[in-house]
């Protein structure tokens, strides 16, 4: 894995004035509740989390109906991974990607767009689920409407480097340093080298840090939305907790070019469950009918890692890059 750089961004701040509430957590000694607890009583959320998954993010047709893989199948898609991947002679890829390869059994990877070479995959996992969608129970994505086929092609054209944006506004905020988007949940941007996390937890808000574009969501706890009008990047969020499971409602997103080709009337539902001492499940439910036939949901496994932090150094609005980027249409 790459030598991330020395963090050293305001968010130490934040996270050394929630440490004590975390550290205090009371232990139950059976292995029901053998999950940290806060002092209130709700499991503990807190600490540094990885999606080291290369779950796939829909299920593969070779796959259709079958929901999970045997123990032998993932021991040897794992042993056909590491060849594939551990040598350095192939591309990066993101997670889909390296399922893939495992599972068609390739000699060697290879991505005409790809700017890595494998070493920064090499650590992914194979588990024994067959996509990161859980329902609808085919894994599969429902279908997009009309209009949100064309936000997601809008999408495209923006990364593809074929879309000769006329300003900033039609290249994705990635390119531009301002967020991967929210939630990351496929793509390059939301497993191994680019899938941690902190969360730090109080009595009444919850921050959850991605460590790609330093991106902070500081979640209040039993509040109300804020106006319709007031709108960002990653919507207006709010938690509660639902017995042991912190429930996270976000709207209010502005209108963006977003991976997933979403609306401004996109409503994300996030729920966190601590299943394990070392594991969170990280569930998501995208609803927006302007860009899905239907509902869907998805779930990350995020696993315990005592790996710090780094500063992820792009710096916000990437100007040099932008300016290249936007020559193309300028010199017309």
């Amino acid at each position: 894995m790459f030598l991330r750089l020395t963090f050293t961004t305001s968010f130490l701040a934040i996270a050394l004035a929630f440490t004590a509430y975390g550290q205090s957590a009371a232990q139950k000694p059976d292995a029901t509740t053998a999950i940290p607890r806060t002092p209130d009583g709700h499991p503990d959320l807190g600490g540094t989390w990885l999606n080291n998954s290369a779950t796939p993010f829909e299920r593969p047709k070779e796959l259709e109906g079958r929901q999970l893989l045997t123990d032998e199948e993932v021991v040897e898609l794992n042993r056909r991974a590491k060849k594939i991947f551990a040598s350095g002679d192939s591309d990066a890829a993101a997670a889909d990607a390296f399922f893939l390869a495992a599972l068609r059994n390739v000699e060697k990877y290879k991505n005409q767009g790809a700017t890595d070479s494998s070493e920064r995959v090499d650590e992914l996992i194979i588990d024994n689920r067959t996509s990161l969608i859980t329902d609808p129970p085919d894994g599969k994505m429902p279908d997009y409407t009309e209009a949100g086929q064309r936000r997601r092609a809008a999408y495209g054209r923006s990364r593809s480097g074929t879309g000769n944006p006329s300003g900033p506004a039609e290249v994705a905020p990635g390119d531009r340093c301002i967020t991967f988007s929210v939630p990351r949940v496929n793509g390059v941007y939301s497993a191994g080298l680019h899938g941690f996390y902190q969360i730090v937890q109080t009595p009444d808000h919850v921050v959850l840090f991605s460590e790609n574009i330093h991106e902070v969501r500081i979640i209040p706890l039993n509040e109300q939305h804020v106006s319709n009008a007031i709108r960002s990047w990653s919507g207006d969020s709010i938690g509660r907790w639902d017995g042991d499971t912190l429930v996270v409602d976000t709207t209010n997103f502005k209108a963006q070019l977003h991976p997933l080709g979403v609306s401004e009337n996109f409503h994300l539902i996030e729920r966190f469950t601590r299943v394990a001492p070392d594991e969170i499940h990280y569930e998501m439910t995208f609803d927006d009918p302007g860009t899905w036939t239907k509902p869907w949901t998805a779930m990350i496994r995020l696993k315990q890692t005592q790996e710090r932090m780094f500063e992820f150094a792009c710096h916000e609005g990437n100007e040099l890059i932008m300016q290249t980027i936007l020559s193309g249409n300028l010199a017309k």
